[in-house]
C-alpha cells in the first residue's frame, strides 16, 4: 500500500483511483446496513471526529505554517465544512435508512450535472445548448430512480423520502464543490483538517439532540467495526488516494472513475444486503450518464 502512494506511476493511480471508489461505494452499502445499528447523525460525528484525529498529526505542521490564512478566512472555511463534509454525509446516513444502498448510489452519480447547474446559479457560468440537453436527460433518469419507474408516482409527486433527501444531499455537495474554487490556499492537510473538524463539532451538537430523543447506539463488534471503516477507508484512506491519484493523473483523467461508485454500490448492495436490482435502476443510470457524456463531449473534444 505505501508504495501505491510513493511510487508516481500511472499504474498506481489508477489502482488508488478504484480503491477510492470501492471504499465510498462501500460507504453506502455499510451506511444502509447501519440504519438498525447506529443513528445516522450518530454515525456521521463518528466519522469525522475519528478522521480529524487521523488527520491531525499529518496536518499538525501544515497548520501552523497556515493558521494566519485559516484565521482570516474561516467564513469560507466554516462553509466548505458546513456542506462538503457536515451536512452532506448526515444526509445519505439519513437517506439511507429509508432508501436502498442501491438507489442512493445512482442518485449519488448525479453530481456532475447538478455541479454544472449550480456553477450557472453561483458563478453565473454559461451553460451550452448541448449541456442543457444533458442536463434534462440525466435529471429525467434521476426522476425515472426517485419514482421507481412509476408514472403515478410522478402524478402525484409520492417520493420515498430517502430518495429525496439523497437528492438534498447532492445539491448540498453541488454547492461545496462550486465554492472550493473560493478556498485560501492553505496546505491540502491543513484544508483537509479544518474541515473534518467543522464537520465533527457540527454533527456533536446534531446528534446529542438525536440521542436526547430516543436514538441510540446498538453496541456490538459489527457496529464498532462499522464506525471505524467510516472512519479509515472512505474517509481518511480514500482522500489520501484520491488526491495521490490527482496529483500524478490531473483532474480530467481522474473525475470519470467517479462513474464506478453506482457501479461497485449495486454490486455491493445485491451481495452484502440482497437487494434487487430492477429495471428501473439501470434505465435511470443509463439516462443519468448519458446526460454526464453530453454535457461534457464539448470538454472532451477539447482536450484531445
Amino acid at each position: 500500500m505505501y508504495n501505491l502512494l510513493t511510487a508516481p506511476t500511472k499504474r498506481n493511480a489508477y489502482i488508488l483511483l478504484t480503491l477510492t471508489m470501492l471504499f465510498w461505494a462501500g460507504n453506502y452499502t455499510l451506511g444502509r446496513w447501519a440504519s438498525g445499528h447506529v443513528p445516522p447523525i450518530t454515525l456521521a460525528f463518528f466519522r469525522w471526529t475519528g478522521a480529524t484525529l487521523l488527520i491531525l498529526p499529518l496536518a499538525w505542521p501544515y497548520l501552523k505554517n497556515d493558521w494566519p490564512l485559516i484565521r482570516d478566512n474561516w467564513p469560507i472555511l466554516l462553509v466548505l465544512g458546513v456542506t462538503g463534509s457536515g451536512l452532506f454525509n448526515t444526509l445519505q446516513y439519513i437517506a439511507l435508512t429509508e432508501t436502498s444502498a442501491t438507489n442512493a448510489g445512482i442518485i449519488n452519480s448525479s453530481a456532475p450535472i447538478m455541479i454544472v447547474m449550480m456553477s450557472w446559479l453561483i458563478n453565473n457560468e454559461r451553460i451550452e445548448a448541448k449541456q442543457a440537453i444533458g442536463i434534462a436527460v440525466s435529471l429525467v433518469g434521476v426522476l425515472c430512480v426517485l419514482s421507481r419507474g412509476d408514472i403515478k408516482a410522478l402524478t402525484n409527486f409520492s417520493f420515498n423520502f430517502g430518495d429525496l433527501t439523497m437528492l438534498i444531499a447532492m445539491i448540498v455537495w453541488s454547492v461545496y464543490t462550486t465554492l472550493l474554487s473560493k478556498r485560501p490556499p492553505v496546505a491540502i492537510f491543513s484544508f483537509a483538517c479544518v474541515i473534518y473538524l467543522v464537520a465533527a463539532l457540527l454533527n456533536a451538537g446534531l446528534a446529542l439532540a438525536e440521542i436526547a430523543h430516543g436514538a441510540e447506539v446498538m453496541w456490538s463488534v459489527a457496529s464498532v467495526s462499522a464506525i471505524l471503516y467510516t472512519i479509515i477507508f472512505p474517509s481518511f484512506l480514500a482522500y489520501l488516494f484520491f488526491n495521490r491519484a490527482v496529483e500524478v493523473l490531473g483532474p480530467s483523467r481522474a473525475s470519470p472513475f467517479m462513474h464506478l461508485v453506482p457501479f461497485f454500490t449495486i454490486v455491493l448492495a445485491i451481495g452484502f444486503l440482497g437487494e434487487d436490482l430492477s429495471l428501473y435502476h439501470g434505465i435511470g443510470l443509463f439516462l443519468i450518464l448519458s446526460g454526464i457524456w453530453l454535457t461534457t463531449l464539448d470538454e472532451e473534444k477539447a482536450r484531445r
